[in-house]
């Protein structure tokens, strides 16, 4: 052992006491302490690559590569700038900052940055594009539908109306064969 060693095992384990407050027994040096909390940030780096589902109870931020589908319902989630996603997206505030391929359902508000490029449908009842962000897609801003976060339908009552026009040119070609 080395003298650093012997005199990290001499020394009591105390929190560092700070002049503005005083540690004044062990409730105070336990209030200091940060204790880990179940909504936590999470962070996909730049190098990582993912393919499958992705669920949790943290919020996530995203700097690498992800296919598949991403679920965190009550917490936050940000594509970061260099982050790419071909995945479906659910999470309570969705930041895109990078690109995104899929479906995005935010249950409190989705936000497009200027750097961040989507192509697929958005449901959430705020949904903010700011200047210079690329989107290509449909926008449901029914809150209805994003509390619910069922993505799948909300497209269908979307398209509910379209289908109908659709069907009467279907009526006219098949009419003419």
């Amino acid at each position: 052992m080395s003298m650093f060693d012997k005199r990290k095992e001499n020394e009591p384990l105390t929190p560092p006491k700070s002049p503005e407050s005083p540690v004044h027994g062990s409730q105070t040096a336990e209030r200091r302490i940060p204790e880990p909390t179940a909504r936590g940030v999470a962070m996909i780096g730049k190098t990582i690559s993912i393919k499958g589902d992705i669920t949790g109870e943290e919020s996530l931020v995203i700097e690498g590569r992800v296919d598949g589908t991403i679920a965190l319902k009550n917490n936050d989630l940000t594509i970061g700038q260099s982050g790419v996603v071909n995945a479906n997206l659910t999470a309570s505030v969705v930041r895109i900052d990078g690109e995104v391929k899929g479906d995005i359902v935010g249950v409190e508000k989705v936000v497009i940055s200027k750097t961040g490029k989507v192509h697929g449908n958005i449901v959430g009842p705020r949904v903010t594009l700011e200047d210079g962000a690329k989107f290509k897609g449909s926008i449901d801003m029914d809150p209805g539908s994003a509390e619910s976060v069922l993505a799948p339908q909300a497209p269908k009552s979307i398209s509910g109306s379209k289908p109908a026009a659709m069907e009467n040119k279907t009526a006219e070609i098949s009419g003419k064969s």
